[in-house]
C-alpha cells in the first residue's frame, strides 16, 4: 500500500503567544461557566417535563430537537467563527443566551404551569423551544474553543489541551446532574431559571474581562456567503479522509440518540429525581477522569485506531448495563461510557487541528458538530415513539416476559433495556467494519507521516481552491 504524505500542523498566522497556555486555561474555565449553565438547565427541563407528564415520548422530542438545532447551526455557527475573532464570538454567544434565559423566564412568570405542560398547547413547545435555543447557541462558544486550541497552544500539546476539555465537560456533567435533579425537587422550575439566568450574567461578565491575542481574520475574496457550506466541505476534501473520520465519530452519536430519549426515564424508574440527580453525577466523574487521563497521556500514535477501539467498547456497555435492573449495574455503566467519551471527542479535534488550516477550522469543526449532531435526533425522533407505543407495552406483556425475560430478567424498564442491548450491539459491529475500510488506512497513515500534504504546503487542490 502505498504511502499518503502526512500534513505539516496547522497553525495560525502566527506561533502561539507567550502565555498563551494561561490564555488557554482561562478561556476554558470561563467556558465551564457557561457549559454547567446551559446544562443545569437543559438537565431541569428534562427532569421537570418528564416528572411532570410521564411522557417518554415529550423527553424524545426535546432531547431530539435539542441536537437537531445543533445539526442545523453547526455550519452557521462555524462559519461566524472563521469570520470574527474568537473573543467576540463568545461574548455573542453569552449575550444570545442570556436573552433566551430571560425570554424563558417571562413565560414562566406570565403563563401558569399547567399551560406550559401542555403536551397539545403552543406554550409547551414555545417553552422548550426557547430555552433549547438558548442552549444550542452555546454550542458556538465550545466550537470557538476547538479552534483557540490551534491558537494558543503549541502543536505538540493538543491532544493534552483537548483532554482538558473533556475534563471541564466531565465536571459540567457532574455539577449540573446533581444541581438540576435537586433544584427541581427541592425549588421547581421558577428558582431553577432564576438561577440559570444569574450564572449566565455572571459568565458573561467574567468573559469581558478576558483578552485573546488574535488578529482580525482576512477577509475573503469574493462576497462570501452568511453560511460558507462550501469552504467547510473543500476544508474536509482538501485532507484525504477527513469526511471518514467525521463518519468515525457519527457512530457515537448513533447510539447517543437513544441514550438522549431514554436513559432519563430509565433512570427515574431506579431513583426518585433527587436520588438520580447526585447518581448520574457521581457516574459522570468517570468524564472528568477520562479527560484528565487524555491530558496526562495523550491519544497515542494513532488516534483514529484509538477512536475505533473506544467505540467499541462504548457500543458492548450499552448493550449489557441494563441487562439487569441493578441500580449499581446502571450507575457503573454509565461511568465506564463517561469515561470513554473524551477519548472519541479528543482524537477527533486533535485530527481535525493538524490536517486543517487555522483559517477554516471553525467552518470544519462545525460542519462536524452539525453531521454528527444529525444522528442523533433521528434515533432519537425514532426510538421515543416506538419505545413507548411498541416497545415497553410488549416487553411488558405476558408474551415479551416469555421472550425476553431470561436475557432482561424482571422489572419496571425492560423494554427499555432491549432498546438499549440492540443498540449498543449495533454500534459496536459498525466501529468493527470501520476498521476494514480503505478510509481508514489513508487517514491513519496522514496521519502518521511525516511529509506536509500539498495543501499545507501550499500547493493548489483542486477541491480547496475555494477560499
Amino acid at each position: 500500500m502505498s504511502t499518503v504524505p502526512a500534513p505539516r500542523p496547522s497553525v495560525p498566522d502566527a506561533a502561539p503567544p507567550p502565555g498563551g497556555a494561561r490564555t488557554f486555561v482561562h478561556v476554558l474555565a470561563n467556558t465551564m461557566i457557561a457549559n454547567v449553565t446551559t446544562s443545569f438547565l437543559w438537565f431541569a427541563l428534562t427532569f421537570w417535563v418528564y416528572l411532570e407528564t410521564r411522557s417518554v415520548l415529550a423527553t424524545g422530542i426535546i432531547g431530539g430537537a435539542y441536537m437537531l438545532l445543533i445539526a442545523v447551526f453547526g455550519i452557521v455557527f462555524g462559519t461566524i467563527v472563521d469570520r470574527h475573532r474568537k473573543h467576540q464570538v463568545m461574548v455573542l454567544s453569552s449575550v444570545v443566551t442570556l436573552a433566551s434565559f430571560v425570554a424563558g423566564g417571562l413565560m414562566y412568570l406570565t403563563q401558569p404551569e399547567a399551560t406550559l405542560l401542555d403536551l397539545g398547547g403552543p406554550w409547551f413547545w414555545v417553552f422548550a423551544g426557547v430555552i433549547l435555543f438558548g442552549s444550542v447557541v452555546e454550542n458556538m462558544r465550545n466550537i470557538a474553543l476547538s479552534t483557540t486550541v490551534t491558537l494558543l497552544v503549541p502543536v505538540e500539546r493538543h491532544a493534552n489541551a483537548n483532554g482538558m476539555v473533556g475534563t471541564v465537560q466531565g465536571l459540567a456533567f457532574v455539577v449540573t446532574s446533581v444541581l438540576s435533579g435537586l433544584a427541581i425537587g427541592l425549588v421547581g422550575m421558577g428558582w431553577t431559571l432564576a438561577i440559570a439566568i444569574a450564572a449566565t450574567l455572571v459568565a458573561l461578565v467574567h468573559l469581558l474581562f478576558i483578552r485573546i491575542p488574535e488578529a482580525k481574520p482576512v477577509a475573503e475574496g469574493g462576497r462570501p456567503p452568511a453560511v460558507d457550506l462550501r469552504g467547510s466541505v473543500a476544508a474536509i476534501r482538501a485532507a484525504p479522509g477527513l469526511f471518514a473520520l467525521i463518519l468515525f465519530t457519527t457512530l457515537n452519536n448513533l447510539i447517543g440518540g437513544v441514550y438522549i430519549a431514554l436513559m432519563d426515564p430509565y433512570g427515574l424508574t431506579l431513583f426518585p429525581v433527587e436520588a438520580w440527580g447526585v447518581v448520574f453525577g457521581i457516574a459522570s466523574t468517570g468524564f472528568i477522569l477520562g479527560g484528565i487521563a487524555i491530558a496526562k497521556w495523550g491519544l497515542g500514535r494513532n488516534p483514529i485506531r484509538t477512536m475505533l477501539l473506544v467505540v467499541v467498547v462504548m457500543g458492548l456497555l450499552g448493550a449489557f448495563f441494563t441487562i439487569r435492573e441493578w441500580w449499581w449495574l446502571y450507575a457503573a455503566g454509565i461511568w465506564l461510557y463517561m469515561a470513554l467519551i473524551p477519548a472519541v471527542e479528543a482524537a477527533e479535534q486533535t485530527v481535525i487541528q493538524k490536517v486543517v488550516p487555522f483559517r477554516r477550522q471553525g467552518r470544519v469543526f462545525g460542519f462536524a458538530q452539525a453531521f454528527e449532531a444529525a444522528a442523533a435526533p433521528i434515533t432519537a425522533f425514532l426510538i421515543a415513539p416506538i419505545a413507548e407505543f411498541w416497545i415497553i407495552p410488549y416487553v411488558d406483556s405476558d408474551d415479551g416476559r416469555t421472550t425476553w425475560g431470561w436475557l432482561l430478567g424482571e422489572g419496571d424498564a425492560r423494554g427499555i433495556a432491549l432498546v438499549f442491548f440492540f443498540s449498543g450491539l449495533v454500534l459496536a459491529v459498525l466501529a468493527l467494519l470501520a476498521f476494514t475500510t480503505r478510509s481508514y488506512r489513508v487517514l491513519s497513515a496522514e496521519y502518521q507521516g511525516d511529509e506536509p500534504s500539498e495543501v499545507q504546503a501550499g500547493v493548489p487542490h483542486d477541491s480547496a481552491a475555494a477560499e
